[in-house]
C-alpha cells in the first residue's frame, strides 16, 4: 500500500514537474513575442515618424488594411480621365522623393504604387474603364518616382497596380466622397514578420 501511494506521489510529481515545464516554456515563449512585437512596433513607429514630413505637403500617411500607406491626392497629380501628371503632381512627388531618397532606411523598403478612380464611368479619353485609367496613373507615378533625373529612387523596390474603383476610403453618392477616392497610394510593403502585427500597431 505504501509503494502504491509513493508511485502515486512520484507519478503527481511527474506530472506538475512537466506542467511547471510547460508553463515555463510557454511563459519564455510569450515574453519572446511580446519582445519581437515591441521591436517592430518600434520599427515602425519611426517609420511613421519620419514620414509624418509629408504631411507638411498635405498628404496623408497611415495605416489602412494592415499597411501603411501615403495618400496622394488624384487630382493634384492628374487632369480629369488622363494619366499625364500635371506640373503640381510632379512638384509633389519630387518632394515625396526627396524625403524618402534621403532616409536610407525609407529608400531601401520595398512599396508598391496603387492607383484607385471614384466609381464614375469615364465620359472620352484614350481609357475604356477606371481598371485602365487607375493603373496607368499608377504607373505615371511610378516612373516618375524611378526616373534616375527625376525622383531617382531605386527601381528594382517599387512596383504599381490599379485597383478601379474597388477600394474606396469614402462613399461615391458625393462630389466630395468621390475626390476622396480618385487617389494614388504609396503603400510600403511589410517583410512577413511585419505585417502579422501592424494591425495591433495600428490601434
Amino acid at each position: 500500500e505504501l509503494n502504491k501511494q509513493l508511485e502515486a506521489e512520484g507519478a503527481e510529481k511527474a506530472r506538475l514537474s512537466a506542467s511547471l515545464d510547460e508553463t515555463t516554456r510557454a511563459l519564455a515563449e510569450y515574453k519572446a513575442r511580446a519582445a519581437q512585437l515591441e521591436r517592430i512596433k518600434q520599427r515602425f513607429e519611426l517609420l511613421r515618424a519620419k514620414l509624418t514630413e509629408l504631411t507638411n505637403l498635405g498628404l496623408e500617411v497611415k495605416i489602412r488594411n494592415n499597411r501603411m500607406i501615403i495618400s496622394l491626392p488624384g487630382d493634384v497629380l492628374f487632369p480629369s480621365g488622363r494619366d499625364k501628371l500635371r506640373t503640381e503632381g510632379e512638384e509633389v512627388l519630387e518632394k515625396v522623393a526627396k524625403i524618402i531618397y534621403a532616409d536610407p532606411s525609407l529608400r531601401n523598403r520595398f512599396y508598391q504604387v496603387a492607383g484607385h478612380t471614384d466609381s464614375q464611368a469615364l465620359r472620352g479619353g484614350p481609357f475604356y474603364d477606371n481598371w485602365g485609367l487607375s493603373l496607368m496613373r499608377a504607373r505615371s507615378v511610378l516612373v516618375y518616382l524611378i526616373d534616375p533625373e527625376k525622383g531617382k529612387l531605386p527601381n528594382n523596390k517599387w512596383s504599381a497596380a490599379g485597383f478601379s474603383d474597388t477600394d474606396p476610403v469614402a462613399g461615391n453618392d458625393t462630389d466630395e466622397g468621390r475626390q476622396k477616392n480618385r487617389r494614388c497610394e504609396l503603400v510600403v510593403v511589410p517583410s512577413a514578420e511585419e505585417v502579422l502585427d501592424l494591425k495591433a500597431i495600428a490601434n
